[in-house]
């Protein structure tokens, strides 16, 4: 075990504040590269949509890239990414109404602009795919949530009640696993029933997975081939197209940390992120002020 990676942030010449990131890269079923610990359990928050849009590729076929892409996203609710959602709907008989993930601030007061609203239509849909109520689907003791916590459980090969949750913020359960098992998670996420199309479809359509500037669309953007999905509280997971699964964790949850440290450690395992080893932070006046790097 290595120490954690560690990035500063600088404004000139004054030390301003330093992010303590830990990383683990696991190929094979074998971790490859650490930095700090990899038995670190971190909450996967939007890190685990993915995987909860497995059930809903095995249950629909017929779904389009946009589909299944906008069922694992955080997206920025563009109209790009709103009529994704309403086009997952429709094809799978759900109704706006019926979105239990809320209103989200700044945004229109209405749940299909809330950025988890594509996974909570393909929660709709597969609710509806297995006949169960579609009240509630959000509620730990749904049928649906506890699909959901198998599937989890099966990626990583542990029994359910080794998964440890929580409340996410759109109101479904929260998944929480060691770092490790994260990074596993991610490498065998073409292996699982149903994830050779999710992966797929967020590799067609990186724009639909987050949106214009964020880490996980601009990161498969800069490498073709790769499969990221940021969660929140600086969390972010990665299946590099070799086929190696990544998990970063940023102790204080800030996200601005996160570029440099992948940067920092695809350049150990060959995933080239030069245009990440150094984030700009501009003024009011759109100069630069700050820089974040690692240090």
């Amino acid at each position: 075990m290595t120490e954690p990676l560690r990035v500063a942030v600088r404004r000139g010449a004054i030390l301003e504040s330093v992010h303590e990131v830990h990383a683990v890269a696991v190929r094979g079923g074998t971790v490859v590269a650490a930095a700090g610990d990899p038995s670190l359990t971190s909450s996967l928050r939007s890190s685990a949509k993915p995987l909860q849009a497995l059930p809903l590729a095995r249950a629909y076929e017929r779904l389009s890239e946009e589909q299944l892409a906008i069922a694992a996203a955080s997206h920025y609710g563009t109209p790009l990414h709103v009529e994704a959602v309403r086009s997952l709907l429709a094809a799978t008989g759900g109704r706006e109404e019926e979105l239990e993930c809320g209103l989200q601030k700044g945004r229109p007061p209405e749940p299909v602009f809330h950025n988890c609203s594509g996974k909570h239509a393909g929660m709709i849909a597969v609710c509806r795919a297995n006949g169960w109520p579609v009240d509630g689907y959000r509620r730990p003791g749904h049928p649906l949530q506890r699909l959901l916590l198998d599937e989890i459980a099966d990626a990583v090969e542990v029994e359910p009640d080794e998964v440890v949750t929580g409340i996410d913020g759109c109101g479904v359960v929260a998944f929480g696993l060691p770092l490790r098992l994260a990074a596993l998670a991610f490498s065998r996420l073409e292996e699982l029933d149903g994830g050779e199309r999710i992966a797929a479809a967020m590799r067609a359509k990186p724009a639909l997975v987050g949106g214009e500037g964020s880490t996980d669309t601009d990161l498969m953007l800069a490498q073709p081939g790769a499969v990221a999905k940021g969660g929140a509280e600086g969390l972010m997971c990665v299946l590099a197209p070799d086929g190696t699964g990544l998990a970063l964790k940023v102790v204080d949850g800030s996200s601005r940390a996160l570029r440099p440290a992948l940067a920092a450690l695809g350049a150990e395992l060959g995933l080239p992120l030069p245009e990440f080893a150094e984030v700009t932070v501009p003024n009011a006046h759109e100069e630069i002020a700050a820089t974040v790097a690692l240090l």
